[in-house]
């Protein structure tokens, strides 16, 4: 039987992405042993584990190339939050972090969202519910 579910990104410089996302107010996972290949996120409630790991190690997992994150969209990650001032709030903190804003917070088909790429380029979306 299936479990749990991990989402594994890679990453050019893990203490450059912890530092973004703990900016921006994801929790990091705290881990036993310090380690300079992985870390962990936790997104959502019950919290979905996403593991960051360098790209080196992550292209020995899948043993494939990696997605050049400026030419092409591997995946587009969806969290909902709970107001407009929360994402508002956060789309600011991205911003300031570093983060590429690819969508303005704004009113769309009944959702108000917005979308940003992390430092890698992965894409990430907003939304009020």
């Amino acid at each position: 039987m299936m479990k749990q579910l991990w989402i594994n990104l890679p990453v050019n410089n893990l203490k450059r992405s912890k530092e973004f996302f703990s900016n921006i107010g994801v929790p990091i996972m705290e881990s036993r042993s310090e380690s300079d290949q992985m870390l962990g996120l936790l997104i959502g409630n019950p919290p979905v584990q996403i593991m960051l790991f360098t790209d080196e190690q992550f292209k020995g997992f899948t043993q494939n190339e990696l997605t050049d994150t400026t030419e092409s969209t591997e995946v587009l990650f969806s969290i909902s939050v709970e107001t407009k001032e929360e994402l508002d709030e956060t789309i600011g903190k991205v911003k300031q972090a570093g983060g590429f804003v690819f969508g303005e917070p704004t009113q769309r088909n009944g959702l108000y969202g917005a979308g940003f790429a992390d430092l890698d380029g992965h894409r990430w979306n907003l939304l009020v519910m």
